[in-house]
């Protein structure tokens, strides 16, 4: 009875320290349609560098992230009711999107990019005028398109890569998107790299960084200091090579 005692007594202590540090978990959004950003593996898992990204970032801060795949169009609604912490897709800050949630601090910056059939070409949107030029629908590639004063279709899909295969089979003229999903068509992707080229880029910079609520600046904290430290730990640098390469 002693044994069990003293055997009981030695776990307690051992069960409160082990509950008192265990890591604050934290949901993450993502959309898997963006590779290499984020995309479903063979095992329809999401994978992608904001993937690796938010959980390095997270794990830095102290914190665990379980990323669940969430479409596109209620992925910010989603957010803003709570039904998970932070979105890590590829989203773009803009003071539109400031005004109604909360943003760590730049984590990748982007250009926007045009993709053509390989053979034809455009320098610029001009030269698309009376064209048809596709791109995810809410993405900048759209807003950027829609902004840029040429009449010509501007065709939005739920999924980048419709838009791909819709400018492989001749159904569109042009893609517009952002530069590492551009640069992963045109340069890595089977069946689409030796088919597309890249033409011409916006020349302004974008910057992506981690969405949250408003009212949580508390986890935006947490997400900057883990940003931080991932930088100067090396780890974004290796994350950046695994899914862009060199």
């Amino acid at each position: 009875m002693l044994r069990r005692f003293l055997l009981a007594a030695l776990l307690v202590p051992a069960l409160i320290c082990s509950s008192a540090f265990a890591a604050e978990k934290i949901t993450v959004a993502s959309d898997p349609t963006w590779p290499p950003m984020e995309f479903l593996d063979d095992n329809k898992q999401v994978v992608g560098y904001d993937v690796d990204m938010i959980k390095a970032v997270a794990k830095e801060a102290g914190m665990e992230a379980e990323v669940r795949m969430v479409a596109w169009d209620g992925i910010f609604a989603g957010v803003a009711a709570g039904n998970y912490d932070v979105v890590a897709s590829g989203v773009t800050i803009t003071p539109e999107r400031q005004k109604a949630f909360l943003f760590t601090k730049p984590y990748y910056d982007v250009t926007q990019i045009v993709l053509l059939p390989k053979g034809k070409t455009a320098a610029s949107f001009a030269d698309l005028e009376g064209k048809t030029v596709g791109g995810q629908i809410g993405t900048t590639g759209i807003f950027v398109a829609q902004k840029c004063g040429v009449e010509f279709t501007l065709r939005e899909y739920d999924d980048v890569g419709l838009a791909m295969q819709d400018l492989v089979n001749g159904r569109i003229d042009a893609v517009v998107c952002d530069s590492p999903v551009a640069l992963y068509y045109a340069n890595k992707k089977e069946g689409f790299s030796d088919k597309l080229s890249i033409r011409f880029r916006s020349e302004a910079t974008e910057s992506f960084g981690f969405v949250v609520k408003k009212g949580r600046q508390d986890l935006v904290d947490k997400l900057n200091a883990g940003i931080d430290a991932v930088r100067a730990k090396g780890i974004e640098a290796e994350l950046l090579k695994k899914w862009l390469g060199d």
